[in-house]
């Protein structure tokens, strides 16, 4: 016969989970253990925390990978929450069996170094502390059980490193631009096109839809308007066209029934692709990164003299403003800022090298 399993263990992709009333409360957790019997020792363990805490008022000591849980099972809406999963299982074989008292710069310092070793920034590592950092403090402040205690005492003092290793935006010439987008296959060329000429973010051009198309008929002309949902700061995202991304909308507008920018009728999900890659070190450019066209038309649009407010708007910062309330007026002024970087190109990009096919003027390719 097979080996009995106790009561409350359950087996979930290869790893024992907890989910069992222990005097009055409900204690749901993972092991973390594939093997039955740890599985078993953890679980008698936590079991008689628990008890010590409801006969003698002992604060039942609860582990990282418990809270860590305990976050991405209550926050499973919030956007980002994969990127926060991720970062949870990069710290997990470091920090998670630790209780909620062991963890602080000490313990995490195994993790940073793997990390550096790895050749990861400290800018990315951060991104991982800060997670942790958040769950602590929730865990001391926020997170009470059955006798109103908060899951953790008080919250350790964990410093993000210093960010000494961050490269610096690259913006592109005209003859930088030329050269790079002439070396892009058609559909990279168009995308870096658009990018280069709204200041939009690399997911924002991938999956940039038909339905936020918004017409504006007292100009003429139409604006796309992105859900707060898809934009990475949380706010409706107005993105305004000057003749040239007006152009490039133009061009392709009919190839996808969903999706502005597609491939083979699939949305592309990365600018920054192997072909990408290929192009920028066939051009001598290996230095340039899909977000340096944003930092492109943010710095044209500061040598153009647009006001700081207006380059907020355009490049999608958070401002305040509601993106979806602006007038025409405001919305003209603001496409008279974007036109002012589509002049001034010396190096001509050929139009049948970007938008092959396509019936766009040659004034539109310029930029």
């Amino acid at each position: 016969m097979g080996q009995k399993r106790t009561a409350g263990l359950i087996r979930r992709g290869g790893v024992w989970h907890i989910d069992k009333q222990i005097r009055g409360s409900r204690l749901r957790e993972s092991t973390g253990e594939s093997d039955l019997k740890q599985a078993e020792a953890y679980l008698a363990k936590r079991t008689e925390e628990m008890r010590q805490a409801v006969v003698y008022g002992v604060r039942p000591k609860r582990t990282f990978r418990a809270a860590a849980t305990k976050y991405l099972e209550e926050h499973q809406d919030r956007r980002r929450i994969a990127d926060t999963a991720l970062h949870l299982k990069q710290l997990d074989p470091y920090i998670g069996r630790l209780p909620l008292e062991g963890v602080h710069m000490g313990s995490l310092r195994p993790f940073i170094e793997a990390r550096q070793r790895e050749g990861r920034k400290s800018k990315s590592i951060n991104l991982a502390l800060g997670v942790a950092r958040h769950i602590l403090n929730l865990a001391a402040s926020e997170w009470l059980d059955e006798r109103n205690l908060t899951w953790l005492q008080s919250p350790p003092k964990i410093k993000l490193l210093k960010v000494t290793d961050a490269r610096l935006p690259y913006p592109l010439s005209w003859e930088e631009q030329a050269r790079l987008f002439a070396a892009l296959p058609k559909h990279l060329a168009r995308m870096a096109l658009f990018k280069v000429n709204t200041g939009t973010r690399d997911k924002e051009v991938c999956l940039l839809r038909w339905e936020w198309e918004v017409r504006v008929p007292e100009l003429d002309t139409s604006v796309f308007i992105i859900p707060a949902a898809r934009v990475k700061n949380g706010e409706e995202r107005l993105v305004v066209l000057n003749r040239v991304a007006r152009s490039v909308i133009d061009s392709v507008r009919g190839e996808h029934a969903d999706y502005v920018f597609a491939l083979r009728g699939r949305a592309i999900q990365a600018m920054g692709n192997s072909a990408w890659n290929a192009a920028r070190v066939r051009v001598g450019l290996p230095q340039v990164r899909v977000h340096d066209l944003k930092h492109t038309f943010g710095r044209r649009l500061r040598a153009a003299g647009v006001s700081f407010e207006d380059r907020q708007d355009l490049l999608g910062h958070r401002s305040g403003r509601i993106t979806t309330h602006y007038s025409a007026a405001e919305l003209e002024n603001l496409i008279a800022a974007a036109e002012k970087v589509c002049g001034g190109n010396p190096h001509k990009i050929p139009t049948m090298v970007l938008l092959k096919q396509n019936a766009v003027s040659g004034t539109a390719v310029s930029a």
